[in-house]
């Protein structure tokens, strides 16, 4: 069938009733829309029914459907150019998506790899070897034989922060601190960033390194197609340690992670829980350090 027999529809994001009939759609086949969303391209019969959809968190592709009426005629692969193109005027050349296991072959004939993948959800990049190569760049020069990591946002850095990682550094050789590179926090990732290496200044074997979107992002978290939010909540933390184990602790010999106890934040709590659980499988230690308290 003729793209000629659809017509595209364009929300920054939808918004209204336009936006209800989107969830509508996306309910139908088992996804979920995402309040993150920024962009959404519809294509549309001619009785004005959406037959196809996908859309744009900055430069992640989520929420992408195809109707089962209308399988096989090439609309998932109009509605990815069409997001690519909008993606890389916003500037945004790396796009990761996320999908279903069903759907890799799917994605690989459009131009997406692999990065890691759960029984539930499945995260791709527009970039062969992308992840491996970033975090070629990230390796020290020196070999160490006990190495830590520490994942944090820092928005923005604390005393609590400074007290976890001074903590962590003397019971390793030397600790990677990745700061989370998402940018939708109240501080900028180059600020965050920069506050951290200039809190650290001090530790001689300590290395302030960004996560470019890998860990702790809209790129690990696929929110937008599971129903359960408890479930979610679990194959969020999974996929994330998942490609934190595979590629960050394997590629860069890191054994401990380091992690502040959460008495507060439930989503953080139950990070930590299932964190434990998988890196402990994996050989990776798990150390909580309880939280700094004064008064």
């Amino acid at each position: 069938m003729s793209y000629e027999n659809f017509y595209e529809v364009y929300g920054y994001p939808m918004k209204g009733n336009k936006l209800q009939i989107l969830k509508d759609f996306l309910l139908k086949e088992q996804l979920e829309y995402d309040e993150g969303i920024q962009f959404t391209v519809n294509l549309c019969n001619h009785k004005d029914e959406i037959v196809a959809t996908g859309s744009l968190d900055s430069n992640v592709i989520k929420c992408v459907a195809v109707s089962n009426d209308y399988q096989g005629e090439g609309l998932a692969a109009k509605i990815m150019t069409i997001l690519t193109s909008h993606g890389v005027a916003n500037g945004y050349n790396h796009l990761f998506l996320f999908t279903k296991p069903d759907n890799i072959d799917l994605f690989k004939d459009l131009g997406f790899y692999l990065i890691a993948y759960t029984d539930d959800a499945v995260l791709m990049e527009n970039k062969k070897n992308g992840i491996s190569e970033f975090i070629q760049t990230l390796k020290s020069h020196v070999n160490y034989d006990n190495i830590g990591a520490i994942v944090l946002n820092c928005n923005p850095f604390t005393n609590g922060h400074l007290y976890l990682i001074e903590t962590a550094a003397k019971q390793c050789d030397f600790l990677y601190l990745f700061v989370v590179s998402e940018d939708k926090s109240i501080f900028p990732a180059k600020a965050r960033c920069e506050l951290v290496k200039n809190g650290v200044k001090h530790l001689n074997n300590v290395v302030v390194q960004p996560t470019s979107g890998y860990l702790i992002s809209s790129a690990t978290f696929p929110t937008y197609f599971i129903k359960d939010k408890y479930k979610s909540n679990e194959i969020n933390c999974l996929l994330d340690l998942v490609i934190f184990c595979d590629y960050f602790a394997k590629l860069l010999n890191i054994t401990k992670r380091f992690v502040g106890s959460e008495p507060f934040d439930n989503v953080t709590a139950s990070y930590n829980i299932q964190m434990k659980k998988y890196l402990n499988k994996c050989g990776i230690e798990v150390i909580e350090i309880p939280r700094f308290e004064e008064k």
